[in-house]
């Protein structure tokens, strides 16, 4: 069943007149748009199958809350030729005039690999952020990179148990990397890359354990507060800054504390806990997942399958 039957994003699919130019659409959702460009492709078929790709993939911020982060935001898709085995090679998130998620698609990648690839959610995840600058690099990174499996599982991309595997072989490949250097400075560098991404993503996940466990909370729900009362797309701000309103949001000492531990901190930081928290175990070189507890429903609260109560539609 394709993602758009379960949080509706309804295309319409008439032809634009002149497909050597732009194909532009309009995602909805409330109050808040995407603006969806594919940009030089001549194929009217390809065009529809982007198109279509961008439509299921925004299914997946979607499901924080019903609407897309920004009130107004682009992506904007161009064809490449690469060697990269990736379906798209390269992703970027620019936040100039207006913010634009940038996707450079391989042009002979399939329509399965790109619904199976991590990279447009990863970049839409960028949106529920304000710019961060070299130094909260690795908060930006890290909630991307918690997000990107999270959310495709609660959509449908990606099944619930395979996410946490991915999240923990993220972790894996971040506590292999570069330590002796704090985490702020690592990600200030521009290298480091598995950890800064990976430290990153265990901060939010620790984060939005603690907001479920403390205060009958979650971090969907701080980032929407967030969002509401806070975000503008192209502004930076400071990471002390930002932890500390999502601080105020929540009521409590859930992020500024945590940031101040995981930007000093020299090495990855341990999952033990949170591991345990969630039922998750190792055996023989594979996870072991708790069935029919407390453990279970809460992974299930974070990963499982969702639907929305918010209509997205598209047009030109």
């Amino acid at each position: 069943m394709p993602i758009s039957s379960l949080l509706p994003l309804l295309l319409l699919l008439n032809g634009a007149t002149d497909m050597s130019a732009t194909d532009e659409r309009v995602l909805r959702a409330g109050d808040t748009r995407l603006r969806v460009e594919v940009i030089g492709v001549v194929d009217r078929d390809r065009v529809e199958q982007l198109q279509r790709w961008i439509a299921d993939t925004a299914a997946a911020p979607l499901s924080v809350s019903g609407r897309f982060p920004l009130r107004d935001a682009q992506v904007r898709i161009k064809q490449i030729d690469s060697d990269d085995d990736s379906p798209v090679p390269w992703g970027q998130t620019r936040r100039d005039d207006n913010v634009a998620v940038l996707l450079f698609v391989r042009r002979d990648a399939t329509p399965e690999q790109l619904r199976e690839d991590w990279t447009a959610v990863h970049e839409l995840s960028h949106l529920f952020h304000p710019y961060l600058g070299a130094e909260g690099r690795w908060l930006a990174e890290g909630l991307a990179s918690y997000y990107q499996n999270v959310l495709r599982a609660r959509v449908g991309l990606l099944d619930a148990e395979e996410a946490w595997r991915r999240l923990d072989g993220g972790f894996q490949r971040g506590r292999k990397a570069l330590g002796g250097v704090p985490l702020d400075e690592l990600g200030r560098r521009r290298g480091g890359t598995m950890r800064v991404y990976w430290a990153g993503a265990a901060y939010w996940l620790e984060a939005d354990l603690a907001l479920r466990r403390e205060h009958n909370s979650s971090l969907d729900a701080v980032l929407t507060d967030y969002a509401r009362c806070c975000l503008n797309g192209t502004t930076q701000v400071a990471p002390r800054d930002f932890v500390a309103e999502l601080d105020r949001i929540a009521g409590g000492d859930i992020f500024g504390g945590r940031y101040r531990n995981y930007a000093a901190a020299k090495e990855f930081p341990s999952l033990d806990k949170a591991y345990r928290e969630l039922g998750i175990s190792a055996a023989n070189g594979r996870l072991v997942f708790s069935h029919g507890d407390a453990a279970a429903r809460l992974r299930e609260a974070i990963t499982a399958r969702r639907e929305s109560d918010a209509e997205a539609s598209a047009a030109r």
